[in-house]
């Protein structure tokens, strides 16, 4: 089976989020990227988590012709080819209709940092994409909703806050593999679960101050991160 290990991370993936209650039915997908080979692989449209096999996972081109596979690859194929074109860093993308993250995007409100939780994840907060306009809609919907993601990060570091929210939409999150795109996707629905709750504890909060969000950002992520254990050499 052509990419057999891809296929069987990207198949994990897609369970994560079914595990983590991220997904119901058939909503949301997960993808991982071959730089080597140039092959994307993704969730196959409209299939349900559990009956998924590594097999059924669809190998696209970054153009989004299939390359192997007897199934369509996900509608969202296209938003999921921009990520990778766009940002070279990364190597999975998980898309949820996760409860709470989706309530953000469909109020068109980015989430913000709040608290420590947040800023271990995200530098700054999870932002939200412009709402797509009629002709954006009617013409490569989904590579629209691609390049909306993309635009915020124009000026930006994408794998410092991995994850967007579309507008109207639902969330997409990122990583250096799918397994972490998933986890990122997990982390989302927390903190987003979190910022709603904040809100209605005290409408009034401000964010988190920019001193603390960078410390605990920082520490985990900046070059001179010392939280967790250093890798094995």
């Amino acid at each position: 089976m052509l990419l057999k290990t891809l296929r069987e991370e990207v198949l994990d993936a897609n369970l994560e989020l079914l595990r983590r209650g991220l997904v119901l039915y058939t909503f949301g997908n997960a993808s991982g990227i071959s730089r080597q080979h140039g092959l994307i692989a993704i969730k196959p449209s409209g299939v349900p988590y559990e009956k998924l096999t590594p097999a059924q996972i669809v190998l696209t081109d970054l153009e989004g012709k299939t390359v192997d596979g007897k199934l369509r690859p996900s509608s969202d194929l296209a938003t999921h080819l921009e990520l990778y074109r766009q940002f070279q860093a990364i190597g999975g993308v998980a898309h949820t209709h996760s409860e709470f993250a989706t309530a953000w995007a469909q109020a068109r409100r980015p989430i913000p940092c709040f608290g420590t939780t947040h800023a271990d994840y995200f530098h700054g907060p999870v932002p939200v994409t412009h709402a797509l306009t009629a002709a954006e809609v009617a013409t490569n919907y989904e590579g629209n909703t691609g390049i909306a993601i993309c635009r915020i990060f124009a000026n930006g570091d994408p794998m410092a806050t991995p994850a967007a929210l579309v507008a109207g939409h639902a969330p997409f999150c990122w990583g250096v593999n799918p397994a972490e795109a998933a986890h990122v996707a997990a982390i989302l629905e927390f903190v987003a679960k979190m910022a709603y709750y904040t809100l209605g504890v005290s409408p009034e909060v401000q964010p988190l101050q920019p001193e603390l969000q960078q410390k605990h950002h920082l520490r985990k992520h900046g070059p001179s991160a010392y939280y967790g254990q250093k890798a094995a050499r």
